[in-house]
């Protein structure tokens, strides 16, 4: 063919060939052009590999007619219909049988063997372990049962992982110093020739350092800073335990070293991996094979053994070394005797393990050695994570709560009454409070590196560094460490509450008496007002007090002021905000001096530049320098001091005041109306909030001139407007309707008697509809894409500046008000104004006006289910049509006039 005949033909934008009476061109989607024309098979081809069903082009979807076989009757005999139906019922029965059993073996059997296995093994009776298999198939509190093995299984399950992740850990980042040492020393022996020497990190520039090796303490940094140029100091750097395994590897296929040399060379830590094609599906049995059950059985034999190793062995050790030191009313006295006496257990194992350890380092069994100083590794690793994560948050909750006693008006025998009647309550309690100011002290060290000087907090660990990693720290570094950086920690932490709560309470309860105490136990027998208020905060204040950015941002800007001035006070600007050039404190790491002094400037250098991606920097140290750094600290203390009075009173006390005129009587004054100061502090503590922003913004506004503050304050009361008239229908109408119609629905037909009439509550029911109402929006959010999913996502992506009220009032308000408004007007003006008329009996009158509700409810449920169970049964009916009489599909050319046509998918 010519040339200018293939220019002047219709190809495939595929295959680029002409079509042909057995395969035709299509033109299924809007393009022309030269990718107008498309094969069918080409099409089908590019579908399946793209997984579109859609042109990328021009996002028309292609659409596809189907074609039955002439011999189809115009409506399927019923015998087809039954006999499709019947496939369709056992086909689900079959499926819902099998995960039927999939929950059975995963929520029943698994966790009730492991919860009788427990108990059976802590029982300490030999009669508990030969009935067990009876005990397996005893149907006796198996709810219970179940409950508490899952708890089980999840703490093994928590276990494992943590285990497999350590086992990553000393992979990536090596073991202990004395353990590669070891196994350096075993290479040795072996006379391994391609053993790479450990190197020295004095002569490693510092990014290229492992970050575990470098020197965390200053003064630590002082005491190793004389052995920094000696070889095998402890800043050399472990070998890569990579590395090492295949060197091993290599070493046994040399055949180099029998017995005692591939004792040496086994690692006890490389275990293959699982497969790689075991999928989720797979293992628990989704895909609909038998499969899973044999992994029921492995978890069940591996749950097992992980009781009996990391939770019998040990509390029996533990047991038998508190009976030993006559130990055993403190481990009562705790109410929590078996996890005190677990851990006395994992004590007892550690020391057992050094010195096991210590005795196969004298004797020279080196598979022995190492075994043991990887279990050392493991159970150092667990008391410290159970110390950091556990012990100190606790302990930080409870002095929190000592230290605020007087502020609630409560006593240490208060707390004590309290913890002895719900233990575990009281203490997850304060752990969980300890946790917080945990997080928000972090925070706030967080804030200050970013205002501070590089160098000024040396003390306080970098949480933001990258290469500060508390799993590699808890490996590499000795427990004497650790425990120092504790009690230094639990020193700070105390001070700081000590300085911000204690003293300021005891100062408020000095100057001002009638103040305190906090008002945290309402007396009132009408809950309304405190159940309102919780809702309202959780749902409405917090939420949106929390998601403003600017409250960091201002805290910020104090900080920097704060510091600015202090600085030019005491004349410590270099050392605080560091934007003066010079030489610093310390010495600099001058090559020309690493002969002498050097290995201590290098170290300080190491030290320091743990402080960040910056690293230390220089300062000027101006004369009577410690006395500027005591007046520094006696600032700090007094700022801290004076912006806690103000943080326990200001909101407290405007909060009361607006609760006062907001729900107390006029006769009572402020102190009539006063409520949960929880509520009260996060109402003051929003209008401050509010206060301040309109604050900054006018503030923001004076450089630019009184005609532009003028036109922005239009502007902001047009918006405020605006707002305004959303806020009263979304936040307002529609919790309101949606309160009201649930109430009247669910909580009147099941808590009022009929010969009782129901009293509403306006203020609950609105308070109530908040929640109601922001469930709905997350059901509707997750659920599928239509019209008020739509309005509801525009609505938060425009948000307040850029709303658009007419579409928020005729998209979104009106249809749930319409709807809302409808279900409550309708059935009450049938009960009240149709059956008076048609009913002449007042107690029918009343049933029928108090189950209308709920009744319509009830139809509505009903015209769903029918109503899916249509669409459903129209589907099988073309499954059916389709198995049997279905040859195939053509492609549909594109038509603008498809509108009016049905085209079947």
């Amino acid at each position: 063919m010519m040339m200018e005949d293939l220019q002047g033909a219709d190809i495939c934008r595929v295959c680029r060939s002409e079509g042909v009476p057995d395969r035709p061109l299509y033109h299924p989607c809007i393009c022309t052009g030269s990718i107008k024309w498309i094969h069918q098979e080409c099409l089908l081809q590019w579908m399946r590999y793209s997984r579109k069903e859609y042109c990328e082009l021009c996002g028309h979807r292609f659409y596809f007619t189907p074609i039955y076989s002439p011999d189809m009757p115009r409506r399927l005999p019923l015998r087809d219909v039954a006999g499709g139906l019947v496939s369709s019922v056992a086909t689900a029965v079959k499926y819902w049988l099998h995960y039927t059993l999939v929950a059975v073996a995963w929520l029943g059997v698994v966790p009730l063997t492991a919860c009788r296995i427990y108990r059976c093994l802590f029982t300490g009776s030999v009669d508990s372990v030969l009935t067990l298999p009876l005990d397996m198939l005893s149907t006796e509190n198996i709810a219970s049962d179940v409950f508490h093995g899952v708890i089980v299984v999840t703490c093994t399950l928590f276990a494992f992982i943590c285990l497999v992740w350590l086992r990553e850990q000393i992979l990536h980042g090596g073991g202990p110093d004395w353990l590669e040492r070891e196994n350096q020393q075993q290479r040795e022996a072996g006379d391994q020739p391609d053993a790479p020497p450990l190197p020295d990190n004095n002569n490693v520039p510092p990014e290229q350092r492992p970050p575990m090796q470098q020197p965390p303490d200053q003064d630590e940094v002082l005491a190793e800073a004389a052995e920094a140029a000696m070889p095998g100091a402890d800043g050399e750097a472990g070998p890569d335990p990579l590395e090492n395994a295949a060197d091993d590897r290599n070493e046994a296929d040399a055949g180099g070293g029998a017995g005692a040399g591939d004792e040496g060379n086994w690692n006890p830590i490389e275990w293959d991996r699982a497969a790689e094609d075991l999928t989720w599906e797979r293992l628990l049995g989704l895909d609909g094979s038998l499969v899973f059950l044999e992994h029921v059985f492995w978890v069940v034999s591996l749950n097992t053994l992980f009781i009996l190793v990391f939770a019998f062995c040990p509390y029996h050790i533990g047991h038998f070394a508190i009976v030993g030191f006559s130990l055993q009313e403190y481990a009562a006295a705790s109410h929590f005797e078996g996890l005190v006496t677990t851990l006395c257990g994992y004590c007892v194992i550690g020391l057992c393990l050094v010195v096991l350890h210590a005795v196969a380092s004298v004797f020279d069994l080196r598979r022995s050695r190492r075994i043991l100083g990887l279990c050392y590794v493991v159970v150092k690793v667990s008391l410290l994570s159970v110390v950091e994560i556990g012990v100190l948050p606790l302990i930080c909750g409870w002095w929190l709560d000592i230290c605020s006693l007087s502020m609630f008006d409560a006593t240490l025998r208060d707390r004590e009454s309290s913890f002895r009647v719900a233990p575990g309550t009281s203490m997850f309690i304060h752990w969980l409070v300890g946790m917080v100011y945990v997080y928000y002290f972090a925070s706030f060290v967080f804030l200050l590196r970013e205002v501070l000087r590089p160098g000024v907090l040396w003390f306080l660990r970098n949480l933001n560094d990258p290469d500060f990693s508390p799993i590699q720290e808890m490996i590499h570094l000795p427990i004497v460490r650790h425990v120092r950086r504790l009690l230094a920690s639990a020193v700070i932490f105390g001070t700081a509450v000590m300085l911000m709560l204690w003293l300021p309470v005891q100062i408020l309860r000095a100057v001002w008496p009638s103040f305190l105490p906090y008002t945290v136990a309402l007396q009132s027998e009408a809950q309304v007002n405190e159940l309102s208020l919780e809702l309202l905060l959780l749902q409405v204040i917090l939420p949106a007090l929390l998601e403003q950015s600017h409250t960091r941002t201002w805290l910020k800007g104090l900080v920097r002021a704060w510091c600015r001035a202090i600085s030019w006070l005491l004349d410590l600007r270099s050392y605080l905000l560091g934007d003066v050039e010079g030489e610093g404190e310390l010495p600099r790491n001058d090559p020309a001096d690493n002969n002498a002094a050097g290995g201590l400037g290098a170290a300080h250098q190491a030290l320091l530049q743990r402080e960040g991606p910056t690293g230390f920097q220089p300062y000027e140290r101006p004369r009577w320098f410690a006395a500027r750094l005591a007046g520094l600290l006696v600032a700090v203390c007094g700022t801290l001091l004076l912006a806690s009075l103000v943080a326990l009173t200001l909101p407290v006390w405007l909060g009361r005041r607006v609760m006062a005129l907001w729900l107390a009587p006029p006769d009572h004054g402020p102190a009539g109306g006063r409520v949960h100061e929880l509520y009260t502090a996060a109402c003051g503590t929003y209008l401050c909030w509010l206060l301040a922003r309109a604050a900054a913004l006018v503030l923001g506004w004076l450089p630019q001139g009184r005609a532009a503050v003028l036109a922005r304050l239009r502007q902001w009361c047009v918006l405020g407007a605006r707002s305004a008239v959303a806020f009263a229908l979304l936040l307002g109408v529609v919790p309101l309707l949606f309160g009201l119609l649930l109430e009247l629905v669910v909580v009147v037909p099941l808590r009022v008697p009929l010969d009782q009439t129901p009293v509403l509550f306006v203020w609950q029911d609105w308070a109530l509809g908040v929640l109601y109402t922001k469930i709905a929006c997350a059901i509707t959010m997750m659920g599928p894409d239509w019209a008020l999913r739509r309005s509801i996502e525009r609505t938060y992506r425009d948000g307040i500046r850029n709303m658009d009220l007419k579409f928020v009032l005729c998209e979104l308000a009106a249809p749930v008000v319409t709807c809302l408004g409808s279900a409550l007007a309708v059935p009450y003006a049938v009960a009240h104004g149709i059956v008076p008329l048609l009913v002449a009996s007042p107690h029918l009158c009343n049933l029928i006006a108090r189950r209308l509700y709920p009744f319509l409810l009830l139809i509505l449920l009903v015209g769903g289910v029918v109503s899916f169970q249509v669409r459903q049964f129209r589907k099988l009916y073309e499954h059916i049509k389709n198995d049997k009489y279905l040859v195939g599909r053509r492609l549909v050319n594109y038509d603008h006039r498809r509108q009016r046509f049905s085209i079947q998918h």
